[in-house]
This record gives C-alpha cells, sequence and structure tokens, in this order.
C-alpha cells in the first residue's frame, strides 16, 4: 500500500441517505467502512427531503428520534389534492401504528449531517468528502476497491465490499457492466420556491387542473413547489417565457398571483428528470448497488429517501456480521436483492400505475378536468385515506434495524 491507498473492510461510493445510513449502522455494528461523498458538502438544493413515518420509527428504534426532532422540520399529518375545482383528502397519517404519525419535512442536508454525526461517534466511520469515486478495482473475477479523485489527487481504497449508493446516474454501476430495465416515466419536474404568507393554506398538497400538476410543500415560511412536465417538454416550457409560466402557476393555484414575480430567472427553476428503473442483477463478487443506483424510483409519493434508508438497514442487517468477521460471500450479496426485490417492485409499479392512469392523462390535455368518482370516495368515507398514507407513510415490509451496536467512541 502507498500513502495514496487506504485499506477497509467496506467502501461506499456515495453519501446520499442510503449510502450515509449503511455506512453508520455498519460502523456501529463495529465494521470499518469508508463513505464517499464527491461534493464537499451535503448542501444541494430541491433534494428528496420528505423523512416519512417509517424512517422516523428507525430513528427511534436506534434511540435517536428525539435529537433528530430537534433538527428544524415541518409536519405534514394529512395530503390534500384539488383535483379541478374538487378539494380531496388524500392521506391521513394520524391512524398509523408508529410513534410519529406524520411526515417530516427536512432539507435533505440536514438529515444527512445529522446521520454522519452519528456515525462519527464510532470508531470505524470514515467519511471522506470531496472525493469522487470515479471507477472500481477489480483482481480476476471480483471487484476488490474503488479508485477515486480525492481533495489532494487520486486515491484508491480497497475493501472487502464496494458499495455503490450513488445514485441513478450510478458510476459504479456503470463500470460494473449491470443491466438497467428502464419502466419509464411520462414526466420531468420543475422545481422550485414561493414564499409563504400567513393567509396561504397551511397543507402541503397538489393542484391538478388544465394539463398541468403543482405540488406545493409547507416548509414554513416559503414554500418548495414542484410543477409537473411532460417528457422532455422542458425546451418546450423554457421557449414560452418565464411570464408563461408565472401565469400557468397562477392558474392553478390564484393565491401565488402577488408573488410569481419572485421567479425572475431561470436559475431558480431546477429540471429534475425522472427516472425509473431498475438493475436485474444488484451485485457481483465484492460489489453491491443499493438505493437510486440499484432502482431509480419516480418522485411519486416522495418515498425516494425512504425506499433508499430501507435499503440500507436490509443492507446493514444482512452483511454487517459477515464483513465483521470476514466470511462475506456472493450469496449474502444475493440475500439484500432478495430481501429489497418485492418492496421496490410494488412501489415501482404503484408509481408506474399513477403514471399511466392519473399523470399522463392530465398531462395528455389542457382541457379543465372533474374530479372523478373514484377520488371522490376519499372524502365520502375518511377511512379510505388511511390506505395511500399507509402505504406512503410506511410502505411495503418495513425494515427494522437488528444489528447490536458496539459501544461508540469516548466523548472528547
Amino acid at each position: 500500500m502507498t500513502d495514496t491507498s487506504v485499506r477497509t473492510t467496506c467502501c461506499i461510493a456515495g453519501g446520499g441517505p442510503a449510502g450515509v445510513m449503511l455506512g453508520f449502522l455498519l460502523a456501529r455494528a463495529g465494521v470499518r467502512v469508508v463513505v464517499l461523498e464527491k461534493h464537499k458538502d451535503f448542501f444541494r438544493d430541491f433534494r428528496g427531503d420528505t423523512i416519512h413515518p417509517s424512517t422516523l420509527q428507525v430513528m427511534h428504534e436506534l434511540g435517536l428520534l428525539d435529537e433528530f426532532l430537534k433538527v428544524p422540520h415541518d409536519e405534514v399529518r394529512r395530503l390534500r389534492g384539488l383535483v379541478g375545482d374538487t378539494e380531496v383528502q388524500i392521506a391521513d397519517f394520524t391512524h398509523l401504528p408508529t410513534v410519529c404519525k406524520f411526515i417530516a419535512l427536512m432539507p435533505q442536508w440536514d438529515f444527512l449531517d445529522f446521520l454522519a454525526e452519528q456515525g462519527k461517534r464510532y470508531p470505524g466511520f470514515d467519511l471522506r468528502m470531496a472525493t469522487d469515486a470515479t471507477d472500481i478495482v477489480v483482481e480476476g473475477e471480483k471487484v476488490v476497491g474503488l479508485r477515486a479523485q480525492g481533495p489532494d489527487g487520486p486515491i484508491e481504497f480497497r475493501a472487502d465490499l464496494v458499495v455503490g449508493a450513488d445514485g441513478r446516474h450510478s458510476i459504479v454501476r456503470e463500470q460494473a457492466g449491470f443491466a438497467v430495465e428502464n419502466i419509464g416515466a411520462p414526466m420531468d419536474v420543475l422545481w422550485m420556491r414561493l414564499s409563504r404568507r400567513a393567509s396561504d393554506p397551511e397543507q402541503t398538497g397538489g393542484y391538478m387542473n388544465y394539463g398541468r400538476i403543482f405540488v406545493t410543500l409547507n416548509r414554513g415560511d416559503y414554500w418548495q413547489c414542484a410543477f409537473v412536465i411532460r417528457k422532455g417538454g422542458y425546451d418546450e416550457v423554457h421557449s414560452r417565457g418565464l411570464d408563461a409560466l408565472r401565469g400557468e402557476i397562477v392558474r392553478l393555484t390564484p393565491f401565488f398571483a402577488d408573488r410569481v414575480a419572485e421567479l425572475t430567472d431561470w436559475d431558480q427553476v431546477k429540471l429534475l428528470t425522472v427516472a425509473v428503473d431498475r438493475l436485474t442483477k444488484w451485485w457481483r463478487p465484492g460489489l453491491l448497488c443499493i438505493g437510486d443506483a440499484a432502482h431509480a424510483m419516480s418522485p411519486i409519493g416522495g418515498v425516494g429517501v425512504n425506499v433508499a434508508v430501507q435499503d440500507a438497514i436490509a443492507a446493514g442487517n444482512i452483511l454487517a456480521a459477515p464483513l465483521r468477521e470476514g466470511r462475506l460471500t456472493t450469496d449474502h450479496l444475493a440475500q439484500v436483492q432478495k430481501r429489497r426485490t418485492f418492496p421496490m417492485k410494488v412501489i415501482q409499479g404503484m408509481q408506474v400505475a399513477v403514471q399511466q392512469h392519473i399523470i399522463d392523462k392530465i398531462l395528455s390535455s389542457d382541457q379543465p378536468i372533474t374530479a372523478p368518482w373514484t377520488v371522490k370516495l376519499f372524502n365520502w368515507f375518511p377511512f379510505l385515506q388511511r390506505i395511500p398514507a399507509r402505504v406512503v407513510g410506511i410502505g411495503v415490509r418495513p425494515e427494522h434495524v437488528r444489528t447490536p451496536p458496539q459501544a461508540p467512541a469516548p466523548a472528547t
């Protein structure tokens, strides 16, 4: 080994929810782990920041919930939508069998900073910021490490296991040659912020009419907004100009009329290119992909962060002991994929169904729409609101941390 080489037990590419959570859980279980994050900090605007009851339940199980909820956040107990001119209460989280019966809206950088601080309590946790994974290291048929570009130049990490948690544009999965099944999405999303006034509605919600969908997330003193457009339609929207975009926002949400002028530049409007895909195989000897690197999720339901966290928990439960004891095999990697495939396929299937039967139809016509009777059922029979709340808030076969902790490093 040279001074540009590092030996560890597990090297994780990607400092998002899947990567940092897995790094924390493995270090907590006594495994030496290096997490590589290509940026110098976690601050990235318009990333997924909905922390669902399933993730909050995990924080409770870890004994971290009280401290976590001290981080500034907003709490969403119900979701509503305006379909045409009919307001529909879509989901009610207050009946969930969880400690927290709400979604926490928290900037993703705060969530990641919190997890990283918890990881640093354990001697085996090594988070490398501004360190960009560029290639895998292969010997024979086995992946044995990662090459990266660090702040001081090239560096090589040798590890018993490499984990690709570097998102939907994963370098690791590309270098590994994994086959990707593209399921498709009929939409893209424009993210932006608009200020919030005391007279505005309280609830987070969505507005659907005139061939457009506009989602507003209550962030206290501002709204985080998602303007849904047809797949590949950004150039057309851009060519019409900001005035046209502002006009469409006001048409859907008239209460924004007094502040859409806050959008003065296209730099304030961020394009999220929506993808729904999955790997046919998540692993090869010495390598595993999780989170968006294994299966990119649609933003429908805001479940991406929480599915990534669930992947990390499952991987930690299955891999911690074999990694710590030096007996990791490909059977363990296959177990992770087997454990997470069913929940992932169910959620993606639901997202695709919503895309095809609701979103695609709305985006296909610029005419006023009327809420169908099936949607009005949520108002007529409020107990139905518990179904989407359960699917979104808890998910399918939620994971629970099974690995006992080692003692953290003493405070200095």
